[in-house]
């Protein structure tokens, strides 16, 4: 909404412009049309601190006496007013009289209202995603109360588009199978180069990224590389790889397993050549130091193990996925503290498996038997396979590590 001339009521733009156009008075007039935007009235005096002599010189001409010889300079906005239209000049007085010199005002409070709506409706792409992701409702929040839409965008027409994109590239993730980021962002987004570090929208994809896996906070480029690769983009097909100890299905990996060493498998090769065969079972740990100890103890006699070394790489779901699809049954063990039972609620996301003495009784059965280890700390998870593990380990407040109870995993490995 906005202030305009009226055609009915014609300012002397002339004898205006000679009165209130003088350099001089350009302060006087920027107030009035402040006040005029939020829509206060306009009377009273407006002060100017320091002014120059010019500026005395020109409110003592408007005014035709002196202002004063204060430090500051007062102007009353209502006697400008009445002067303007007593002498004709602005029969509608200064409101008109400040339209006609700086042009029509629009008014801040149906502006800001307009705005607002603009930036509420921006954000209902994502609002539709989270209503089919129920696991987005926490980071939609999130978005509207941390400023990162508006630091990145700026505009609500801006942010539209940005939020549009994101929940387009979100609704289309988990990537199954994983596809290199630029082939995603081409074929989706319609640019390679649209989630490339540094732009907005990679910083808001991988944020929802973060909130659909889990994936716990970090920085640097492998960290990015790590969260793209959660959700099965892949910045590389050779960096991300997965650590296996016995698993046949390709001639490389029978060999390994005749001889009972480790194989390390790189992306490449699992997306290229898949272990043809699927063993019944297979077990999955969190800490090399279990895969190597297997390794040790029983060579080719164990049975297949697969480390996830961390956080699940994008090689490792592509295996444990192909596994699962084959009909091989998964048992998972993990570190008994708050970053292992989010490593564990990410892999259930991705590919159901079952615990391997994994539950709050074997925690607590540890605890009991174990020297006294390190303290609990960090924030709280879930643990989805078992409700009462959270629990336990925040009454015991004491980590369990795996190598803390590797006699026991080897025995089930034999």
């Amino acid at each position: 909404m906005e202030l305009t001339p009226d055609p009915a009521v014609t300012a002397d733009n002339v004898r205006l412009r000679r009165l209130l156009g003088d350099p001089g008075l350009d302060w006087l007039v920027d107030r009035a049309r402040r006040r005029l935007e939020r829509e206060q009235p306009l009377t009273g005096p407006v002060l100017l601190s320091a002014p120059t002599a010019e500026q005395r010189e020109a409110a003592e001409r408007l005014l035709g006496r002196a202002p004063g010889s204060g430090r500051s300079l007062s102007v009353r906005l209502d006697a400008v007013d009445d002067l303007l239209r007593r002498s004709g000049i602005s029969p509608a007085g200064l409101a008109a009289a400040v339209v006609a010199l700086t042009g029509p005002v629009r008014l801040l409070g149906p502006a800001r209202a307009e705005e607002q709506r603009a930036w509420q409706e921006a954000y209902l792409p994502v609002e539709a995603l989270a209503e089919e992701v129920p696991a987005l409702h926490a980071w939609v929040d999130r978005l509207r109360s941390d400023g990162l839409v508006r630091r990145l965008a700026g505009t609500p027409a801006a942010a539209a588009d940005l939020l549009s994109r994101a929940a387009t590239a979100l609704r289309a993730l988990p990537a199954e199978p994983p596809v290199s980021l630029p082939t995603f962002s081409s074929q989706l987004l319609g640019n390679a180069h649209a989630l490339d570090d540094g732009t907005p929208l990679c910083s808001l994809t991988l944020s929802g990224v973060r909130a659909l896996t889990g994936f716990p906070d970090g920085s640097g480029a492998q960290w990015r590389r790590e969260v793209w690769a959660s959700a099965g983009l892949l910045r590389d097909e050779l960096s991300s790889t997965v650590l296996t100890l016995n698993l046949p299905g390709t001639p490389a990996l029978d060999w390994m397993a005749d001889e009972g060493e480790p194989a390390v498998l790189t992306l490449r090769q699992l997306i290229r050549h898949p272990p043809a065969s699927a063993p019944p079972a297979v077990w999955i740990c969190e800490n090399p130091a279990v895969l190597a100890a297997a390794a040790d103890t029983y060579g080719a006699d164990s049975a297949p193990l697969v480390c996830l070394q961390g956080q699940p790489s994008a090689a490792a779901l592509t295996l444990l996925h192909h596994l699962h699809t084959h009909g091989t049954g998964l048992c998972y063990h993990g570190d008994f503290d708050w970053g292992g039972l989010r490593i564990a609620a990410a892999l259930l996301r991705r590919v159901p498996w079952s615990p391997w003495r994994y539950t709050a009784a074997h925690y607590r059965a540890a605890v009991r038997t174990l020297p006294a280890g390190p303290p609990l700390t960090g924030a709280r998870a879930d643990a989805p396979w078992d409700p009462d593990l959270a629990g336990a380990l925040a009454d015991s407040g004491v980590r369990v590590e795996e190598e803390a109870v590797l006699d026991d995993l080897l025995s089930d490995l034999g």
